[in-house]
């Protein structure tokens, strides 16, 4: 399988895309690595902290807060079509990885998130002006071998555009009551092996 899971989920509409993001979302079969530096990163809420923390160890979320936050990403094909991501955030003395693996479910986007994908996200896609827009809308918990719809614990949405010939991301986790509870937002650089 060649295409990307973008592409299997988006189809012609991927081609919308401002031209300098298209090799990211469409790179098929190749390992793609970037680097670049996150405003920010984190979250502000100490009260989240305990469960930060423990995200932290599953390589969901992480505890820390701060900004200018340099960061590498490795974007690796599997065998079957999915796409295995590793984000590591170099904060100063301690690095955190964010690890997840996208896949393509019953035709729509479904993220995986941590080292043994325990936590599942589907997705929506839309491309508008040229960018990439990714939105929660539904979410499951692997359990012990079962798969657990819950109710949403946070809204994500996650912003992907091309600007000052760079590419920028911005990641929010939204609730309600708490408002942007946790983002990442910054810019990158990116190629393929």
């Amino acid at each position: 399988m060649t295409e990307s899971v973008y592409r299997r989920v988006l189809g012609a509409e991927l081609d919308e895309l401002a031209p300098e993001l298209r090799p990211y979302f469409d790179g098929g079969q190749r390992v793609g690595v970037g680097s670049g530096v996150f405003d920010l990163a984190g979250s502000p809420l100490r009260i989240l902290k305990p469960v930060l923390a423990f995200m932290a160890w599953q390589r969901i979320l992480f505890p820390e807060y701060a900004r200018n936050v340099p960061f590498n990403v490795v974007n690796t094909p599997t065998a079957d079509g999915d796409l295995g991501a590793v984000r590591t955030f170099h904060f100063p003395g301690r690095d955190r990885v964010l690890q997840d693996e996208m896949r393509v479910v019953d035709g729509r986007l479904h993220d995986f998130l941590g080292r043994r994908g325990g936590f599942e996200v589907r997705l929506e896609l839309a491309v508008t002006d040229g960018r990439m827009r990714l939105r929660s809308d539904r979410q499951w918990l692997h359990l012990a071998g079962l798969r657990l719809r819950i109710p949403a614990l946070a809204t994500v949405t996650v912003d992907e555009s091309w600007a000052d010939g760079r590419q920028h991301v911005d990641v929010r986790l939204h609730t309600p009551l708490l408002g942007d509870w946790f983002r990442y937002a910054g810019y990158f650089t990116y190629g393929y092996e």
